[in-house]
C-alpha cells in the first residue's frame, strides 16, 4: 500500500482533526526510528499512520480497538507486519521486533510532545528540544494520559529516553506545518 492510499483510508476512518494528526506525528516519529535503525522507512510509517485507524469505531469499546483496525488493514491486503504492530500497539500481542517497540512506545509520546509544544511559549515544535520534553516527562501530572512506562519501552529499542525523545521530537519537527505547530 501506497502512502496516498493509506491517508484516503485513514480520512474515510478518522474525522476528527486532532487524532488525525495524532496519526501523522506517529508517523513522523516511526519513519525517523525507521532510518535511525536502517529499516523500512515506508512500511515504519504507514505502521505509524494506520495504527488508530479504528479508533472513532471502537472508542466505546476500546477492548476491541486495535483488533477492529488490524482486520480492516488485513483484508487490505496490507504487510503482515503492520498488522501485527497494530494489535500489539493496543496490547493484544506482546512486542516483539523492532517495529512492534517503535509503535508501541511511540504512540504515547506524540501526545506528550504536542502537549509539551502547546505549554512551550511560542506554542511551535520548532523551539521544543529534548531537555524541555524530558523535564516534562518527569512531571506525572503534566499530560498525564501520555503513558510513561509504555514510553520507556523505548529501552527494549536500545535507546535511552532521552534519544528517543530527540528522534521522536526531529520527526514530529518535519511536518509541523502539517500538524498546526
Amino acid at each position: 500500500m501506497i502512502r496516498e492510499n493509506a491517508l484516503k483510508l485513514l480520512r474515510e476512518k478518522l474525522k476528527n482533526k486532532n487524532l488525525f494528526k495524532h496519526c501523522l506525528a506517529t508517523e513522523a516519529c516511526l519513519k525517523e526510528l525507521a532510518q535511525r535503525f536502517e529499516e523500512d522507512k515506508d512500511m515504519w510509517g504507514l505502521a505509524g499512520l494506520l495504527h488508530d485507524i479504528d479508533y472513532e469505531e471502537t472508542n466505546a469499546d476500546p477492548i476491541r480497538h486495535g483488533l477492529v483496525g488490524a482486520e480492516y488493514l488485513e483484508k487490505t491486503g496490507l504487510d503482515s507486519t503492520i498488522v501485527t504492530a497494530v494489535k500489539v500497539h493496543s496490547g493484544h500481542l506482546p512486542a516483539e521486533s523492532k517495529l512492534d517497540w517503535a509503535l508501541f512506545s511511540a504512540d504515547p509520546l506524540t501526545g506528550l510532545i504536542v502537549a509539551s509544544a502547546l505549554m512551550h511559549p511560542d506554542k511551535s515544535l520548532k523551539s521544543l528540544n529534548t531537555d524541555f520534553v524530558l523535564r516534562r516527562f518527569k512531571e506525572k501530572r503534566f499530560a498525564a494520559g501520555a503513558n510513561r512506562e509504555q514510553i520507556s519501552t523505548c529501552k527494549n529499542l536500545g535507546l535511552e529516553l532521552n534519544e528517543f525523545i530527540e528522534i521522536c521530537l526531529r520527526g514530529m519537527q518535519k511536518i509541523s506545518e502539517e500538524l498546526g505547530l
